[in-house]
């Protein structure tokens, strides 16, 4: 807890104790520890005399924030129209399988995160599928196995 409050109060005082930069201390938060654990928002409620109702609120509300650790490897699924119609959703099942997790969840090793996503906007290169931000357009499911192990 020492370090979680250390960590809260260097970045609360970052940003001179403004309640109204709750998101940007949550952001730099989830930045420096991956995701934001019930002690940190609890040490930003008091730190920045926030109700902790109110830290919850806006940490749940916005997609970017995780309540649970990450993967080192965040993959990303576009589900969007044009790579459904191409295979997408085969796609994933296949990354399910072969990690043995389903979509939002984190395998036991902390190694890869798979989450769907609505749109990455390279639609004529769909199935797309993101890691660690890097694009790979054209994906098949027979692709998937390969694909991961370029990431171990």
């Amino acid at each position: 807890m020492a370090g979680i409050a250390a960590l809260v109060s260097k970045v609360v005082e970052g940003h001179h104790h403004d309640r109204d930069m709750l998101i940007q201390v949550l952001l730099d938060l989830q930045s420096g520890l991956g995701w934001l654990p019930r002690e940190a928002l609890v040490e930003v409620s008091r730190q920045l005399r926030v109700p902790v109702t109110r830290v919850y609120q806006v940490a749940s509300y916005y997609k970017a924030f995780s309540f649970a650790p990450k993967g080192r490897h965040t993959i990303k699924v576009c589900l969007g129209t044009a790579c459904h119609v191409r295979g997408a959703g085969r796609v994933v099942e296949k990354m399910e399988t072969d990690l043995g997790i389903k979509r939002t969840e984190t395998t036991p090793d902390l190694k890869y995160t798979l989450e769907t996503v609505n749109c990455v906007g390279c639609c004529a290169l769909g199935p797309m599928v993101m890691i660690d931000g890097k694009y790979h357009g054209q994906i098949s499911s027979d692709k998937v196995s390969p694909l991961l192990a370029e990431h171990e």
